[in-house]
């Protein structure tokens, strides 16, 4: 008996095992029934769902067509970076230009200044009517004073704004020993705040300060004040004051025929200010001020 259940036993063993190699066998087969057959059974398969090919080239596909996508951008992009460097190249290039040009006609003009100038002071020296001498003189001082503030303004070498406080220092100190004598010596005093102009601010406002202070000497006597203060309107005020006779009652800038005032008011409206007279601090003298933003 012993014998004939022992026999029993293997057959039912071998039985399962082959319906349990059957059994896998079907769920390999069919790997999403394997999962949920598993997952009804109580544990998690660690048998990978296969996926099919018509799936797996699409994914390519898909990836493909974005590669060429990303591949088209990246040489649109290296062609704009390259336009845009040749661009770059040509603005370079024009403004090296531009910048040689500007120092040819600068080295011209002062020279053709300081032509101007000897050819004046010849016709001066030689004019027998001494108030055509004294015209001619004048003139000759003008032109001077226009090439030493061009030099000065151009010697500061591209940069976009200027100290103009120590610009006027410098050019009264050039001012007063162009002008001065041993019978009437020249002194030019800066007061006010330092301020930093930009150079299209600053190079017509130097030539209105040089008219003006001409004007100051001619009518002055030894002193020339020039003071930069702010300005509650316009921002600033630039004011050239002499020690000479007061400015006579409803004396108006505008209605000036002189060369100087009006070379003063076309430099005035280039920087869009205000110009004003009047008297100075006690009463004597005359005031011109230049508003400026």
């Amino acid at each position: 008996m012993s014998g004939i259940r022992h026999g029993l036993d293997l057959d039912q063993s071998n039985a399962g095992v082959s319906g349990t190699s059957r059994d896998m066998g079907n769920r390999s087969a069919n790997p999403r029934q394997v999962q949920a057959d598993d997952q009804s059974s109580g544990y998690l398969s660690r048998v990978p769902i296969i996926i099919s090919g018509g799936t797996a080239r699409r994914a390519l596909e898909a990836c493909e067509r974005e590669l060429i996508q990303y591949k088209a951008m990246e040489r649109r992009l290296r062609d704009a970076l390259a336009e845009r460097e040749a661009r770059l190249r040509r603005k370079d290039e024009l403004i090296r230009r531009q910048e040689l040009l500007k120092r040819e006609s600068d080295h011209r003009l002062l020279n053709d200044l300081q032509m101007t100038i000897s050819l004046l002071s010849l016709q001066s020296r030689g004019a027998t009517n001494a108030e055509a001498a004294s015209q001619l003189a004048v003139a000759a001082n003008r032109v001077a004073m226009i090439a030493r503030i061009h030099h000065r303004l151009n010697s500061y070498g591209g940069v976009q704004t200027i100290e103009f406080r120590k610009f006027l220092e410098d050019f009264g100190l050039d001012f007063s020993a162009m002008v001065s004598s041993h019978e009437r010596p020249e002194q030019v005093v800066v007061e006010g705040i330092e301020i930093n102009l930009p150079v299209a601010t600053a190079i017509p406002l130097g030539f209105i300060a040089s008219e003006l202070i001409t004007n100051a000497a001619k009518y002055g006597k030894s002193r020339i004040t020039i003071r930069l203060e702010p300005d509650p309107e316009y921002g600033y005020a630039l004011s050239v004051s002499n020690d000479g006779p007061a400015l006579p009652e409803g004396f108006d800038p505008g209605a000036s025929a002189g060369l100087g005032m009006r070379i003063i008011q076309s430099f005035v409206r280039q920087i869009d200010g205000a110009l004003r007279s009047g008297r100075g601090d006690d009463g004597e003298g005359a005031r011109f001020t230049v508003r400026f933003r």
